[in-house]
């Protein structure tokens, strides 16, 4: 169901050893299939539930124990190597959770992120706290917690000296793992607004302006408990290449800080995440296996047993593994072009929608018993019902013609995309199911059964033996109602303005 292009057309490997990538996204593709159906059988979409979001609970699995796999294969036994989550990505408590138990800590960057991070019981020392603009309350919180932060800044930096200073207990009892993030400079990649380490990116110290470099080494020297040193280069856009040359140059930072110091202060490097996904086939990649291997032939010194490791990644954990559906409201044409209304636009992918270039979406037909669609391909325009005349998840795309009752999915939305709903129109957020197919019938009508644990929490399966049958589906947010639309619009304090 998927091709490849350039660099990704080597094999793949999986969280469970060396596998074609190929086969990996057709198991993907072909449980995602299995989950739209059961979906429309067991009623969670429909006439009156025309917008669902789904997510695959055996995709995210293996892409944690990829992630976990790949670094170890890299590091020598016994390397501390923290995996931390960037909840950002996909910001809901039961991803998180599920993440926890896979091994996965969390990377948070606001009171908000923290408190998700808290209610899905990650604890405090497999949590990182990153952000541009901490305040002296989220900094008091997380070095009480013991949370790891990094400085973005030396103001930043010189508050946390103001706080270990109004501490008696401090720095003897401190518990937080401390360091300074540092933007190496090494340029951007080809999405501007998600390169983090330009010349003038607002994150970190920027290593090459005049005196930063010295600057950083001082604090490290003049604060014997800054342990850790922080870079994130990695973000869509960014070549793997440009991402180890980022890493490389905050290995030699540490290598420079520990030399002068005489010691091994440093003696843990946050490489932060930033894993690019390939949103144009069902095959993912780049891999975590690819991207171990090529930091430890470039940096070999950071993977020999001297340091420990911190990765952040995000969009690469979970964007495959998600999927939103939405009904086909009305099919019309405007201009000779055919256009399907559905329930899906701005709402759910505010990047797509106003940024396409950047963020194109896969989009799959599916009809309206929720199977896969067949037919000639059509040029049509999938549109939102957002009252903005570009609300398009898609233009020109082709497609089997789509038609009344019919179902359309925006494929690799796991990130960034449905769990960051933008309120235009007042649209409610859309109900978000976790799922696992344990029975998934194949194309050509055999059964094949995916050995995978049942999802945790609401079990919704059909075990009749139907259309879904052997699709386990547990709530991971229930849609937003009416009223809860009101009462977050201040429904409340309706008269406040009146005199």
């Amino acid at each position: 169901m998927s091709t490849e292009t350039g660099d990704d057309s080597r094999t793949r490997e999986t969280g469970h050893g060396e596998d074609d990538g190929r086969a990996v996204g057709a198991r993907r593709a072909a449980r995602r299939d299995a989950a739209v159906r059961a979906a429309v059988a067991q009623g969670l979409l429909g006439p009156d539930h025309p917008l669902v979001a789904l997510l695959d609970v055996t995709g995210i699995r293996e892409s944690a124990a990829e992630l976990r796999e790949a670094f170890a294969a890299v590091t020598p036994s016994g390397t501390p190597v923290l995996h931390a989550f960037a909840v950002k990505a996909t910001p809901l408590v039961p991803v998180l959770r599920l993440l926890h138990t896979e091994g996965i800590g969390a990377e948070v960057a606001s009171p908000g992120e923290l408190a998700l991070a808290r209610a899905a019981g990650v604890p405090p020392e497999r949590t990182v706290l990153d952000s541009p603009a901490k305040t002296p309350a989220e900094l008091r919180e997380a070095l009480a917690l013991g949370i790891a932060v990094n400085a973005d800044n030396p103001q930043e930096l010189a508050r946390i000296d103001a706080l270990m200073a109004a501490s008696p207990a401090r720095p003897a009892g401190l518990r937080s793992p401390l360091g300074i993030r540092v933007n190496p400079q090494v340029g951007g990649g080809t999405i501007e607004a998600l390169s983090t380490a330009t010349a003038t990116s607002k994150f970190g110290v920027a290593l090459r302006d005049e005196g930063a470099r010295e600057w950083v080494v001082r604090a490290y020297l003049d604060r014997p408990w800054l342990t850790r040193l922080h870079t994130h280069t990695g973000s869509q856009g960014i070549a793997l290449p440009l991402m180890a040359r980022g890493v490389t140059e905050t290995y030699a930072l540490a290598e420079e800080i520990n030399r002068r110091a005489g010691r091994q202060q440093v003696d843990t490097v946050d490489i932060g995440g930033g894993l690019p996904v390939d949103f144009t086939s069902d095959t993912a990649g780049p891999t975590y296996t690819r991207y171990a291997r090529l930091l430890k032939e470039t940096v070999p010194g950071l993977f020999d047993g001297r340091y420990g490791l911190v990765t952040e990644f995000g969009r690469s954990l979970l964007a495959k593994h998600g999927t939103v559906v939405a009904r086909v409201e009305y099919a019309k044409s405007a201009g000779g072009r055919a256009v399907a209304v559905t329930h899906a636009g701005v709402q759910v992918a505010a990047r797509t929608v106003y940024t396409p270039a950047a963020w194109p979406l896969r989009i799959a037909a599916y009809d309206a018993a929720g199977r896969p669609k067949a037919g000639p391909a059509v040029m049509q325009d999938v549109a939102g019902p957002a009252c903005f005349a570009g609300d398009l998840l898609a233009r020109e795309i082709p497609l089997p013609l789509l038609e009344q009752n019919d179902y359309v999915a925006a494929l690799d939305t796991g990130a960034y995309a449905f769990a960051h709903h933008y309120g235009y129109n007042s649209l409610p957020r859309p109900a978000v199911h976790g799922f696992t197919a344990h029975h998934v019938n194949r194309a050509d009508g055999t059964d094949h059964v995916d050995g995978t644990d049942h999802v945790s929490g609401t079990d919704r399966t059909n075990r009749t033996g139907g259309p879904g049958a052997g699709v386990a589906f547990a709530l991971v947010r229930p849609a937003q109602t009416a009223e809860e639309i009101v009462a977050e619009s201040g429904g409340a304090h309706a008269d406040a303005l009146l005199p």
